[in-house]
């Protein structure tokens, strides 16, 4: 069976899709097979940005590793309810019908609290949540005490993730490696970014999660979207763009990411493609 990966966060702007993008072209590129399913069914990032690569491969006649695209049907019920009960369930055999014919299945979660994504961060093996380093994307998480400084409670993104880990737990599935990535981090020692990390280390012992090495915030990835490409393609022939050594840095942190998170088959640095 494949490896479920799940990108998640229900802030919106914490460069999810982007995320996705980058680890199902370095799986494709490390020679497993890759299904990819966008749950953001109004933006549509995720799928979009497959959609330019496939123009762009035909048009400069370049044969650039893509995944494996699914789409899930929308529900048919006119109840909320039964809606409901209809799209988890078409969530949760569209995944089995993609992790039964693939290595690796990547999922782009919305921004938002949906039954598919609920039921598709039920079914993760790897949950991956980006998140930009500031509070107001910790507060997802959980509180932070305004005079103290200390964390509190969980808040709704970790809860909604606690449930989808008994859900996991009670379907006798392997238990979720939930990893948070700090995305965009600064390469300056800023204070703000030394609290947000002391206060996500607090956190993850609490709630169980780990820390994984980030992406910095680099033009490259919002440049790239409408030909599709990623920073692993710019080497490749056909691909227009030049090659920098801020790209080389940027490849070393994606390296760095996939190694940290653990995926069958990627376990360590000769498998990995690039």
């Amino acid at each position: 069976m494949g490896h479920v990966i799940v990108v998640g966060n229900e802030k919106g702007g914490a460069g999810k899709s982007t995320l996705s993008v980058h680890i199902a072209v370095a799986c494709a590129i490390s020679g497993l097979k890759v299904a990819a399913l966008d749950l953001d069914r109004r933006q549509r990032t995720f799928e979009r940005y497959f959609e330019n690569r496939t123009r762009w491969s035909k048009s400069n006649e370049a044969d650039l590793p893509t995944p494996d695209f699914f789409f899930l049907t929308k529900a048919a019920a006119e109840r909320r309810d039964q809606a409901e009960a209809e799209e988890t369930a078409a969530t949760q055999a569209l995944i089995a019908e993609m992790r039964a014919s693939h290595d690796i299945v990547i999922v782009d979660a919305p921004g938002a609290d949906t039954p598919a994504s609920r039921a598709a961060h039920a079914c993760a093996d790897t949950l991956v949540t980006p998140l930009n380093d500031s509070f107001i994307d910790f507060d997802l998480l959980a509180e932070i005490d305004p005079v103290t400084g200390d964390v509190g409670k969980p808040s709704v993104y970790a809860e909604m993730v606690w449930e989808a880990r008994k859900l996991k737990a009670a379907s006798k599935g392997k238990p979720i490696d939930w990893v948070l990535m700090r995305n965009r981090l600064s390469p300056l020692d800023a204070k703000n970014k030394r609290r947000v990390g002391d206060a996500l280390a607090a956190l993850a012992q609490r709630i169980g999660f780990r820390v994984a090495p980030g992406l910095s915030e680099r033009v490259i990835y919002r440049e790239m979207f409408t030909a599709g490409l990623t920073l692993l393609d710019l080497t490749d022939e056909g691909a227009s763009a030049s090659f920098t050594m801020s790209h080389v840095a940027a490849r070393q942190e994606l390296r760095d990411l996939m190694l940290a998170l653990k995926l069958p088959k990627i376990e360590g640095s000769a498998a990995i493609g690039f």
